[in-house]
């Protein structure tokens, strides 16, 4: 895990790749779950059987689950220490560009797009994060992902 003491430290890194998060597994049963949450039941998801004979030969996880684990990946790549609290300020652009089986195991890298001053002394990033699955040359999802942090 990267370590800055200040959000200062951040601007100098617009650019550069900053973090590259560890590998996680996605589970059946987080694909379950997570259909649950949303009432998203579709077949390809949910359905392990039927899935085995669909298109990817076996479940996928949905791709807003893919989408929603970038808190997790920001969360354990890198801290600002001298920072209270950040917030997720939204997204800019999200492409869902391959399928996620079921037991991928995915992993994301962040690029420091902008950094820009806001109100209360923050800090506004813009990442460019994309999403890896494990052997395969293509990524699972590429999204600018915008965040706040405070002092």
């Amino acid at each position: 895990m990267k370590t800055f003491e200040n959000l200062s430290e951040l601007p100098a890194l617009v650019g550069q790749e900053v973090a590259v998060s560890d590998w996680i597994t996605i589970t059946q049963e987080q694909v379950n779950l997570f259909a649950q949450a949303t009432g998203d039941h579709q077949w390809i998801h949910v359905d392990v059987e039927k899935a085995k004979s669909g298109p990817f030969g076996a479940p996928i996880a949905h791709g807003f689950l893919t989408l929603s684990l970038l808190p997790r990946f920001f969360e354990t790549t890198f801290e600002v220490r001298n920072s209270r609290m950040g917030v997720n300020y939204g997204l800019n652009k999200v492409r869902f560009t391959a399928p996620v089986p079921v037991g991928s195991r995915l992993r994301a890298r962040m690029k420091l797009l902008a950094c820009e001053p806001i109100e209360n002394d923050g800090m506004q990033m813009t990442w460019l994060v994309t999403v890896e699955r494990e052997g395969s040359d293509k990524p699972v999802c590429v999204a600018e992902s915008l965040s706040r942090r405070y002092p």
